[in-house]
């Protein structure tokens, strides 16, 4: 039996797609999946591929080159565990095991102490692109030990996507232990964000505009040729074009409005919620999801709670959709702003020693979150590595300047319509917020300290005081 260079476990749409990329990057690949004929079929599927099928966990162990590398693409949670277990008896000191689902990452900390107490390696990589970005090029987002890194960097470096402006691979050494499954989870944040803030503008432009798909089409394939080119933007062009073909009408129009989750969005906003990290637009975005899932209520209230008198847009129709376009870019800006703050309080916590530049540089392509203005993070990051905020970068801060007077007249006018926005709120509100050098915090503290004597400092003086604030 020839000796394979890497395994992998599990062979979902995902797995199979990674096997492939790999085996087309020069692999041998050996593979294995808990239903034998799931793997069977696969390889007999792919005659003539560098492909080492395996039955059993022993198997595939004992078909491995030292030191053995084995990816897990198994659900995320207590498969990933089990998997484990079983491979953990047959694996010798300085193996490889390596987590490429979407696992949590306070999991992955977990394993890693674990493993390594056996001496086994272990890597949490996050992997982004879906289907297509397995097979030809996802974005690679591993964290674990510099050593394990070198043992797979030409592997990872191979399979990854490129970016275009310079042809560098998208992966990249995050950190330590659960370093690339947190950076994974916030890039599928931010993802949240990006998404709901594009459902927004949709939105609007068919609520106050009364546009169809076939115009919406037009003015997304537009937008996605200036600083709003994106892998969502241009997949959402697409998506107004399609037509359902039993009923001619557009598909987009015939699905049901319940948009659903596996959790990544939210556990984003747990995590900024416990380390103090200010994250709006991506906690707006989670609890969009979260109300869109209750259809049969909110078609209840939509009989009894009164909105506006007037819901469509009288003013100029282009000029409208113009500043839709510019909300959007300031908003995105704005929602990358709090993820990227978000990393960099998260390396201090749990000392991971990102680098936001490179973390922004293999965001380029391959990921969901792919977009053309990666490439303005990645400079702003370069130029100054401690920026403390997105929004103080000289040219992305002019750029969201540029923008206000649109953004504010966006918000605005869906507000006065009954349009809900809450990401396009959430991003203009953070980004006020921020930039108020006085927030009526001081009114909260004092509340806290009448009710419940917790004390508060003083713009005038050091120290820390309680008053009686009851009338003398």
């Amino acid at each position: 039996m020839p000796q394979a260079n890497i395994g992998l476990i599990g062979l979902a749409v995902m797995g199979q797609n990674l096997v492939l990329n790999m085996e087309r990057n020069g692999y041998t690949v050996a593979v294995y999946n808990r239903t034998t004929s799931t793997m069977e079929k696969f390889v007999a599927e792919h005659p003539g591929k560098k492909l080492v099928p395996a039955t059993t966990l022993e198997e595939l162990v004992q078909s491995l080159e030292r030191p053995r590398k084995i990816l897990i693409m198994v659900k995320a949670g207590p498969a990933v565990d089990a998997v484990i277990q079983g491979l953990v008896p047959l694996l010798e000191p300085g193996d490889l095991i390596m987590d490429g689902g979407n696992s949590f990452y306070r999991d992955t900390e977990r394993r890693s102490k674990e493993l390594a107490a056996q001496n086994l390696n272990f890597m949490g990589v996050g992997i982004s692109g879906g289907e297509e970005g397995a097979l030809w090029g996802p974005s690679i987002m591993p964290g674990g030990p510099r050593e394990t890194w070198e043992m797979v960097r030409d592997l990872l470096e191979a399979i990854a996507a490129k970016a275009p402006e310079d042809g560098k691979p998208c992966v990249a050494y995050l950190g330590p232990r659960g370093a690339g499954h947190y950076v994974k989870m916030v890039h599928n944040g931010i993802e949240y964000g990006d998404m709901q803030l594009i459902a927004e503008a949709y939105d609007i432009l068919q609520r106050a505009l009364g546009l169809e798909a076939a115009e919406l089409a037009e003015i997304f394939d537009q937008w996605n040729q200036g600083e709003l080119d994106s892998f969502l933007i241009e997949i959402t062009a697409k998506i107004f074009r399609r037509i359902d073909e039993e009923t001619g009408r557009p598909l987009v129009d015939l699905v049901l409005d319940k948009a659903a989750q596996k959790g990544t969005g939210k556990w984003t906003s747990q995590d900024a919620f416990d380390i103090g990290a200010p994250i709006p637009t991506i906690n707006s975005a989670v609890v969009a999801r979260i109300i869109s899932s209750l259809k049969e209520e909110r078609v209840a209230a939509s009989k009894v709670l009164p909105g506006p008198a007037q819901t469509r847009y009288e003013g100029d129709k282009q000029a409208l959709i113009d500043a839709v376009r510019q909300a959007l870019y300031a908003s995105k800006i704005s929602a990358y702003a709090q993820g990227m703050a978000l990393l960099r309080m998260a390396s201090a916590e749990y000392d991971y020693g990102l680098n936001l530049a490179e973390i922004a540089a293999i965001w380029r392509a391959g990921c969901i979150i792919r977009a053309r203005f990666l490439n303005r993070i990645t400079q702003a990051f370069n130029r100054k590595p401690d920026l403390a905020n997105l929004l103080l970068d000289e040219e992305l801060g002019k750029a969201v300047a540029e923008s206000l007077p649109a953004w504010r007249h966006v918000v605005q006018t869906a507000v006065g319509l009954g349009i809900p926005v809450p990401a396009f709120s959430a991003s203009l509100a953070y980004y006020d917020s921020y930039r108020s050098e006085r927030l009526p915090a001081n009114l909260i503290q004092a509340q806290r300290d009448f009710f419940g004597a917790h004390t508060y400092e003083r713009v005038d003086r050091e120290g820390i005081f309680h008053s009686n604030w009851e009338p003398a």
